[in-house]
């Protein structure tokens, strides 16, 4: 039973956290990264993109000085992208979900967040414009801002965090009480001498 669990928490944290990670920065292909923001000020960005494109996913690293981004739910950074005067994607980003990110230099303390603002599922053949602002989270020690697009990006499944979630609590409670319990295995009764015999024989 404990070894059946184990696989139970290794499923779900599959699920749940390697799958929606890899889909984020690994399907599809990179179109490109472009500095939107540097020495404290922001450039909206014309990307040109075709049909063929699609979907494209959008994502944003943040470089700051900092080992975490704590913005107690605040917005750190807005993005929007327009087409043909209409805005198609619109997203507000935090950051405080990235636990461990990239070092961007070995001689710098900066440290580089990544946040995912959305995909844009069909496109329109022509330029995009990507905006970048700041949010309401003003005490970010930023340092500079990337916009990266991936081209042909899977789209994640909205069900696989909360069933890897599910299926690592699940995995993770049921391991810890097949300790408490010996793993649920009956005693060996060879395993303890014989008791003692009294008398002759």
């Amino acid at each position: 039973m404990r070894f059946l669990f184990v696989l139970i928490l290794f499923a779900g944290a599959g699920i749940g956290v390697v799958y929606p990670w890899a889909m984020s920065n690994f399907s599809g292909h990179q179109i490109g990264t472009w500095r939107v923001y540097e020495q404290g000020r922001f450039k909206p960005l014309t990307v040109p993109l075709s049909s063929r494109d699609a979907p494209v996913r959008v994502l944003v690293d943040l470089t700051a000085r900092a080992e975490r981004i704590v913005s107690q739910q605040r917005t750190v950074l807005t993005l929007t992208a327009a087409s043909n005067g209409s805005t198609v994607l619109a997203s507000t980003l935090q950051f405080n979900h990235s636990d461990n990110p990239r070092q961007a230099s070995p001689q710098l303390p900066d440290k580089i967040f990544r946040d995912e603002a959305g995909v844009i599922a069909t496109v329109s053949p022509g330029p995009y414009i990507f905006t970048v602002g700041p949010g309401d989270a003003d005490d970010i020690p930023m340092r500079a801002v990337d916009l990266i697009l991936r081209s042909g990006a899977g789209e994640i499944d909205s069900r696989a965090r909360p069933v890897g979630f599910a299926l690592m609590a699940i995995g993770l409670i049921g391991f810890l009480l097949t300790l408490r319990t010996g793993g649920g295995r009956p005693e060996n009764p060879n395993s303890q001498p014989p008791p003692p015999r009294w008398g002759r024989g």
